[in-house]
């Protein structure tokens, strides 16, 4: 089945370089379906500075409370973070305890990285066999309609499974920043995958063990989604829910794109200063037996700015069967989903693409 996933079935078009030309209408294969493009009902936030207070969002989690002394402040957390988890799927951290300097360094690195010339940029193009290195589509489905938008894929974890080759040497503190990001990024989902954990009533170690114990894996998303000239008609990320355990976001600060489907709304996310957004993924739906969601999310792109954000993917062990906790299996709800590992997941997204919730 690997041989379907060696290459491309047509040549990559950079969508940057298309931003780039000064094109004024979009090419077909961008445009989505009537019923697939932004909606004017979604609850949008097209200037971060002048949202409403009233408006919807996700909650917000303090991880001081969480982690703190003082006792009826961490069960409001713990109580605000199993909501979180049941009810939206997403939720932004603050005071997460990685570095704020780190943060904003390591999203102008890979800014500056995307405006470095094609010529360079193409060094490091990647294919469907493993997806690392610099890329413009998902799946490998022939004719398939596009997003707008360019991405950098780098395996973090297991340290065996990176290829050198594929850290860019440039911009010059590229390497040792995603080192120094992934370290703390791994951290810091260390520690959420503990209280998860204990808000399912598993104990603090379960989740963490069933996903490999240190043997975990990771990888991250550098997204570039350029301006566009006619961003009602496409995406810069199709709908879908993440493959993986959880994933931890560093946005841009500055662009709104990230919405959340919320019943049949998309509520779009205003990142707070120097927060993270973390979402749930089908991992641990399954394992949760779908206490806790993993929900549908797409972006939005806008014709005046480019944005770029950061995801950090935490996963299990590729090779490891993931199924419901037994303790969250009863007559009263069974288990709903058969156990696979999450290679053979990976697999069959990376053959058709992502496709909604539907995958899970």
């Amino acid at each position: 089945m690997m041989s379907c996933l060696q290459s491309w079935p047509e040549p990559v078009v950079r969508v940057q370089s298309l931003a780039e030309s000064g094109i004024s209408s979009i090419p077909k294969r961008y445009i989505k379906p009537p019923s697939q493009r932004p909606s004017s009902s979604s609850h949008n936030y097209n200037n971060l500075n002048s949202a409403d207070d009233d408006d919807i969002s996700i909650p917000v989690i303090d991880l001081q409370d969480l982690f703190g002394t003082d006792e009826s402040l961490r069960e409001a957390a713990l109580a605000c973070l199993s909501n979180a988890c049941s009810e939206w799927g997403f939720f932004q951290v603050v005071n997460h305890g990685v570095s704020h300097q780190l943060m904003n360094q390591v999203r102008e690195m890979w800014r500056g990285f995307f405006e470095l010339p094609l010529e360079v940029k193409q060094e490091y193009s990647n294919s469907p066999t493993t997806y690392e290195g610099y890329g413009s589509r998902l799946g490998v489905d022939k004719g398939a309609i596009l997003d707008w938008s360019d991405y950098y894929f780098l395996n973090f974890m297991p340290p065996e499974l990176r290829s050198p080759e594929k850290w860019p040497s440039l911009p010059p503190s590229c390497r040792n920043l995603i080192e120094e990001y992934g370290n703390e990024a791994i951290r810091l989902c260390g520690r959420l995958i503990k209280i998860l954990s204990i808000t399912l009533g598993l104990g603090e170690d379960y989740l963490q063990n069933a996903f490999g114990g240190d043997n975990i894996g990771a990888c991250l998303r550098v997204n570039f989604y350029p301006k566009c000239p006619q961003p009602d008609l496409t995406l810069g990320l199709s709908p879908h829910s993440d493959p993986g355990g959880m994933t931890v976001l560093l946005p841009d600060e500055n662009v709104a794109g990230l919405q959340v489907r919320r019943g049949d709304s998309w509520i779009t996310v205003k990142p707070i200063p120097n927060s993270f957004i973390v979402n749930i993924g089908d991992q641990i739906k399954v394992l949760s037996n779908a206490i806790y969601k993993s929900v549908e999310h797409r972006v939005i792109v806008n014709s005046n700015k480019d944005r770029v954000s950061l995801a950090f993917f935490y996963n299990p062990k590729s090779d490891l069967l993931i199924e419901p906790a037994n303790k969250l299996v009863t007559k009263a709800r069974p288990a709903l989903f058969p156990a696979m590992t999450f290679d053979e997941y990976r697999l069959y997204i990376r053959t058709k693409g992502i496709c909604g919730n539907e995958q899970v």
